[in-house]
């Protein structure tokens, strides 16, 4: 069997779904594996170094990808029409294409891998069990972009973030407040305390309590029965009513006032990111402020986010990169390689023959198309009545 890794062709991608260190276990596991030339540049991965790891390199992405068994990608490969080739139509069929598709953004890319007869199995639907932690590429890599995100915020603003004690005076310490308690924002929540700001976070999930305060950060939520019921049996924040959006919003723009930053992290899968943010509470803002939306590529939680720009409105700054991961390419990388091959390790059987158990069910959770049909429950084609 032959993995094949390439470069990421979509914009602002700068991380590579295999390093040195996982290509020797992938050997080592008998697989032949070869590596697209300077497939890891923007990782700090040289060609020599996944050479010396035993890789075939190669320039040829035409051969590669037409050799594949499995095809190992950061995002989806691209389509016709969407960059300098059509990477789904030089793979063959029946191999397997394994990476973060992003199906519920772009559910017309699934029928196209059936069609192509592609097995393609997306990463973001890892069940969040104990089994899986180790292939969990949604907290591996929100884990960075939550500590990227506090950097993202210092780089603009323009006072200290601890309290300084000077002989010329004394700077108060910055009030950072995290909306969305998941992996992204506790990671946030600590950052922003070991660089010395003072801390508050909110989440609709109630069992977020406990962990932000346990990282030294202030609570804040809307006490009421609906957040019993507020957390996905996968761990996510699931929509809340109306009332309580209202409730919810009342209570962080009181809260935002105060603050100098604010980090928003709040997604819902397969869903626009909820608005956290308005207008209204974006001009109550002190001037010098920043607001950093890590889901501005789902809509964003600020209203007045510019998905991949950075702009000053009333003198708040609102970041509203893509693909923050990416910006720490190098760890990122080695994070979401080491997801893939835990992933991929227990295809392997005591023979280092390949067999993938269609019925376990961390592989039922993320295959999208197989022998050319769409398989997966949320995306099946409903038949006409």
């Amino acid at each position: 069997m032959k993995i094949v890794i390439t470069k990421e062709r979509r914009a602002h991608e700068r991380r590579v779904a295999a390093t040195p260190d996982t290509v020797k276990k992938f050997i080592a596991l008998g697989f032949d594996v070869a590596v697209e030339q300077d497939a890891g540049i923007n990782s700090r991965i040289s060609n020599q170094a996944y050479q010396d790891a035993g890789a075939t390199i190669s320039a040829d992405i035409v051969s590669l990808l037409g050799s594949a068994d499995i095809l190992l990608k950061v995002q989806r490969p691209l389509l016709a029409g969407e960059g300098e080739i059509n990477e789904l139509a030089l793979m063959k069929r029946g191999a397997l294409l394994i990476a973060m598709l992003s199906p519920y953004a772009e559910p017309s890319a699934i029928q196209q891998y059936a069609d192509a007869g592609i097995t393609a199995l997306t990463l973001e639907f890892v069940p969040r069990i104990t089994r899986a932690q180790s292939m969990d590429v949604l907290s591996s890599q929100s884990n960075l972009a939550g500590y990227r995100a506090v950097l993202e915020a210092i780089n603009v603003y323009d006072r200290a973030m601890p309290m300084m004690m000077t002989a010329a005076g004394t700077i108060a310490p910055a009030r950072v407040m995290v909306l969305g308690a998941g992996v992204a924002g506790l990671q946030a929540i600590a950052t922003a305390k070991r660089l010395g700001a003072i801390v508050s976070a909110t989440d609709v999930r109630a069992a977020s309590k406990e962990q932000v305060e346990s990282l030294g950060g202030k609570f804040v939520m809307v006490e009421s029965d609906e957040v019993k019921n507020a957390e996905t049996a996968g761990g996510y924040a699931k929509e809340m009513s109306d009332d309580y959006k209202r409730r919810q919003a009342e209570l962080v723009a009181e809260t935002l006032k105060k603050q100098d930053i604010a980090i928003c992290t709040a997604l819902i899968p397969g869903r626009k990111a909820p608005t956290l943010i308005n207008d209204e509470m974006v001009h109550s803002m002190r001037p010098g402020s920043v607001i950093v939306d890590l889901a501005a590529e789902q809509g964003g939680n600020c209203t007045l986010t510019k998905p991949g720009e950075v702009v000053e409105i009333n003198g708040v700054t609102i970041i509203g990169l893509f693909n923050i991961p990416s910006r720490l390419s190098a760890d990122a990388s080695a994070l979401y390689a080491k997801n893939i091959l835990n992933f991929v390790t227990p295809m392997i059987d005591a023979d280092k023959q390949f067999t993938v158990n269609w019925q376990d069910e961390i592989i039922a959770a993320t295959v999208l198309t197989r022998d050319g049909n769409i398989v997966h429950p949320n995306f099946k084609p409903t038949s006409a009545a």
